[in-house]
């Protein structure tokens, strides 16, 4: 078994790497001739299945093994690896490769960064104040008092200033080794993805990132209301908007940690909401876009997809889930990776966000990021 490779888009990389780590400590990581493939399944919450050329990340790549297309199956704590990763940002080379260090498996990332000499200890590095003038010259003569130095003409060797305070570059190398678990093939067959049922709204988000700064607030806001007596008499109704929409009344129970509803539709709308006994707070964005599925994909005609009922009963027919505040914040982290994101809900079952991360170096070529998320029931 053996597999070497050069690191290639660290940036991205890491991004994906930190973006798992908020969900879980440790991922079931494929290796194969082709691909890298990311799982992280919590105990409770959200789960992750990444799919990515073995291109995208990584250069001169090299593996073997005994299994089919070379496969070798891991099991990787996310933490160590993300730190190493961040210590790899900026370095002139890294690579990664598995080894075993004391019978103990490793993966061994060594990282090449360039660093400066402190100016400090440079303009230490010269003769002390005891060293002699004229050491090694006539026996202790003074030089520069003698008129048959060559060397005293000025106009023969022009006097240039040395630049002591110069920091002189040089090669730093870093090992970092982060312990690992080489899991038999049939262990990882028994992961399996979810099954989850035709989706009845398929929908492109709005950046994720702007998504989960509302997404914060609104938790934040619920967290408030819920330790502050202020609103104990009452409700308050309150209502933000982003595109075109409005407030929604009427109010939910209140909860420790009230669920956020998130709702679509096939005319182009997303919808969020926090509605407890104390607020009720909606946020819309309109004018996104239903793309088209792909027929061949199907297995129904395109007219009897759930979708096209969806779409045909009107903007006012939604797709709802309810989240978990927290999980859905960690879910939305993986916008750092800035790629398109394409929901698919499944109405009161599940929500499926695919994750499309781009190549930097082919903008044509995608990977993609697969979550799941299951709804609360209400």
């Amino acid at each position: 078994m053996r597999f070497r490779t050069d690191l290639k888009n660290v940036k991205t990389f890491s991004k994906l790497v930190a973006a798992l780590n908020s969900l879980e400590k440790l991922a079931w990581v494929r290796l194969d001739d082709d691909t890298a493939r990311f799982t992280v399944i919590p105990d409770t919450g959200s789960q992750v299945w990444a799919s990515l050329s073995a291109d995208l990340i990584f250069d001169n790549y090299n593996i073997q093994s005994a299994e089919p297309n070379n496969t070798i199956n891991l099991e990787l704590p996310l933490g160590p690896l993300l730190r190493a990763l961040r210590s790899a940002s900026g370095s002139t080379y890294a690579n990664l490769r598995l080894t075993k260090k004391e019978g103990l498996p490793m993966l061994s990332m060594t990282i090449h960064t360039m660093t400066k000499d402190d100016p400090d200890k440079a303009r230490g590095a010269g003769a002390g104040p005891g060293a002699a003038a004229g050491a090694g010259y006539g026996y202790g003569a003074d030089p520069d008092n003698d008129p048959g130095n060559p060397f005293n003409d000025p106009d023969m060797f022009p006097q240039e200033p040395l630049e002591l305070t110069l920091r002189r570059e040089r090669e730093k190398i870093i090992t970092q080794d982060i312990p690992v678990r080489v899991l038999h093939p049939d262990t990882v067959e028994t992961i399996m993805q979810p099954r989850v049922r035709e989706p009845d709204v398929h929908i492109q988000f709005p950046p994720l990132l702007q998504l989960k700064a509302i997404s914060d607030r609104f938790t934040k806001l619920a967290a408030t209301a819920a330790s502050s007596s202020a609103f104990s008499g009452g409700g308050l109704f309150a209502s933000t908007n982003t595109g075109s929409g409005g407030g929604l009344g009427g109010g939910g129970s209140a909860s420790r940690h009230p669920k956020l509803l998130l709702s679509a539709n096939m005319h182009g709308s997303l919808r969020l909401r926090l509605a407890t006994d104390a607020l009720d707070i909606t946020s819309v964005w309109t004018g996104l876009e239903n793309p088209d599925l792909d027929a061949s994909n199907l297995p129904m005609p395109p007219e009897e997809h759930p979708s096209a009922r969806f779409r045909a009963a009107g903007p006012d027919k939604w797709a709802t889930v309810r989240l978990d505040g927290r999980d859905w914040s960690r879910v939305l982290s993986v916008g750092r990776l800035e790629g398109r994101v394409i929901g698919c809900f499944a109405d009161d079952h599940a929500l499926i966000l695919y994750v499309y991360v781009p190549h930097t170096d082919d903008m044509t070529a995608e990977d993609v990021v697969t979550y799941y998320i299951t709804s609360y029931s209400a």
